[in-house]
């Protein structure tokens, strides 16, 4: 991989572009993953369910990460509580069957990299003033889904569900959506167009994410 080619990566994933910019905000807030959580108040107290209870206790370790400003702390969240096998094999399309065995881990950890180090440049420009989680979660086809409303310090506010897989006390976060817009749909786009740019080489996306 030329250096040319890894900042062109680096710059189309920093500068996403999906239409209007109400689109370009949507992404945003999508492609961060779990960032929308960064350097709002506390939400309520969570109710008896216990996926409510598990995405506040998400919530708070963002919050933690999102005050130390730092893309390692919030990295770590995401390591803790994504569900990155599923959302990185995704996120390859059809090229899911060309990632070498032994590139996978390098994969899923620059993915990581990545989101984290996204989250922690864009969500500061989208500051948030509140944040509130519905009582109860609500079953889904491949999980359960946890709504909540984030309202932004401009007084703009989002419908946000997140997606959940497992259960019990080993929920990990699958997806999330704002405005009828699913998260993983705009990070597989953007891992295809690489691998298409690179002749369907899926080694040249590993080894620009080991990168990051």
């Amino acid at each position: 991989m030329t250096a040319d080619a890894t900042n062109a990566f680096r710059l189309k994933f920093g500068r996403p572009s999906f239409g209007s910019a109400r689109q370009r905000q949507i992404c945003l807030v999508l492609l961060a993953l779990l960032s929308t959580w960064l350097g709002a108040a506390p939400p309520a107290a969570a109710a008896g369910d216990p996926a409510v209870q598990y995405m506040d206790r998400v919530a708070k370790e963002l919050m933690a990460a999102a005050r130390s400003r730092s893309p390692a702390a919030i990295n770590a969240v995401i390591t803790r509580h994504a569900d990155l096998g599923g959302i990185g094999l995704y996120a390859l399309g059809d090229s899911r069957p060309k990632l070498d065995p032994a590139d996978k881990s390098t994969y899923l950890a620059g993915m990581t990299r990545f989101i984290a180090r996204y989250a922690a440049t864009e969500a500061p420009k989208y500051p948030i003033a509140k944040i509130s989680l519905v009582q109860e979660s609500r079953q889904a086809k491949y999980g359960v889904t946890v709504d909540s409303t984030v309202t932004l310090q401009d007084g703009s506010s989002y419908e946000v569900a997140w997606l959940l897989v497992g259960g019990g006390n080993s929920y990990r976060v699958r997806d999330a959506q704002v405005l009828n817009f699913w998260m993983t749909p705009f990070l597989k786009k953007l891992f295809e167009d690489y691998i298409a740019q690179n002749n369907g080489n899926v080694k040249a996306l590993v080894a620009v994410l080991a990168r990051q």
